[in-house]
């Protein structure tokens, strides 16, 4: 468990922190901290993206308490270690619900480690924000699960849209990761594909600790497509580009927003020239807030961030701005987030939520290439 106040000064508990290193600096804030209750991997095979929330969420941290925290009390996460696991996303539920300091709760990261927790969130009367979670059912278990994340539904239209309008494929091989993710996310893509006129000719899945996937990649060029999709993750998306090259496969790869990530690149190498994605945050938009973003992560970690961290930062200045608006208690951000409007983030010009899907509205992609080694606009 990891606690963070980000605050140099105030409450009980603060020395035995700051000894055990869970706090990061900021600008002190009178009162107990208003606490964010967050379910996320730090451990295990998806713990890189437990570490890229936190640096979002404490970058957004630093400037909301330096400006006076949630009407004069800081605000605070209280980061349980899940490793993305449905068994731990329970018991962290059971340990969030109960105590009385947690007022939302965020994560987890992948829709099936979160949707086991939803009808303990509903049953509990806590606001479960699944900021990653794009599986469509996420939102649907009750009223108390709310999402910033792009729904699968919403994302593989678009890339339907890109692989088969745009670039004109007609035969598509899809690779995706064997989770409930990548099976919902490669089924809707089949779907959306179809009716505009393409045939997924191969569909191969693959598990996340997979590696080397030479076998399943003879499978699919043997069905002759002539593009690739896939759902994967940039860790793992990298490593499956590396390998279409290295098998002398030169047919246009189309991947989700995932792999849209500087690690992809660094990962992929060389490989990653000519992929395709779109993303819904990309350092290319002028928009001050999506600058002002980058500079002032890129001064605090000395790298470009990714839609990952950027995801995390809107996460936290999202509920930081519902609260402040409606307040604090569990109902009155529950009530917030289907009153706020009209919001500008990172990700989203104006941020409101759809009233009966609880999903963020006002979706605007863009349509990118990896080219000279960084990710560009695709025209």
């Amino acid at each position: 468990m990891t606690l963070t106040h980000l605050t140099r000064r105030g409450f009980a508990g603060l020395a035995l922190a700051a000894a055990l290193g869970t706090l990061t600096p900021a600008l002190a804030q009178d009162g107990e901290p208003v606490l964010i209750g967050v379910s996320g991997p730090l451990t295990g095979p998806q713990a890189q993206y437990g570490e890229l929330w936190k640096q979002g969420f404490d970058l957004a941290l630093e400037k909301i308490n330096a400006e006076g925290g949630i009407n004069g009390r800081p605000l605070a996460y209280q980061f349980e270690d899940s490793q993305n696991d449905p068994r731990q996303t329970v018991a962290i539920a059971q340990k969030f619900i109960s105590d009385p300091n947690i007022v939302v709760e965020v994560g987890d990261f992948s829709s099936t480690a979160s949707m086991a927790a939803s009808p303990l969130y509903q049953r509990g009367g806590l606001v479960q924000f699944g900021f990653t979670n794009s599986h469509p059912d996420f939102t649907k278990t009750g009223d108390y699960m709310w999402s910033s994340s792009i729904s699968q539904s919403q994302e593989q239209e678009l890339l339907a849209e890109y692989a088969v309008g745009k670039l004109g494929l007609k035969k598509i091989g899809v690779l995706h990761l064997n989770t409930d993710w990548g099976t919902t996310a490669k089924n809707i893509f089949i779907e959306e594909a179809g009716e505009r006129g393409a045939e997924v000719v191969a569909a191969e899945g693959y598990l996340p600790d997979e590696k080397d996937f030479r076998a399943t990649l003879t499978r699919v060029k043997a069905a002759n497509p002539d593009g690739l999709m896939l759902e994967s993750y940039y860790s793992d998306g990298a490593l499956i580009v590396r390998q279409i090259r290295e098998l002398g496969i030169d047919l246009p790869i189309v991947a989700t927003g995932s792999v849209y990530s500087p690690d992809f690149l660094n990962l992929a190498g060389d490989a990653a020239e000519g992929v395709h994605t779109a993303a819904y945050f990309t350092p290319v938009s002028p928009r001050p807030e999506v600058q002002t973003f980058i500079k002032d992560f890129a001064e605090q970690y000395g790298q470009e961030p990714n839609n990952f961290n950027a995801m995390a930062f809107d996460t936290i200045n999202i509920l930081a701005e519902v609260m402040r608006r409606y307040g604090s208690t569990r109902e009155e951000i529950k009530a917030g987030l289907g009153e706020i409007a009209d919001l500008p983030s990172v990700l989203f010009p104006e941020v409101s939520f759809d009233p009966e899907t609880r999903r963020v509205m006002g979706l605007e992609a863009t349509d990118l290439i990896v080219k000279d080694g960084t990710f560009q606009l695709y025209e």
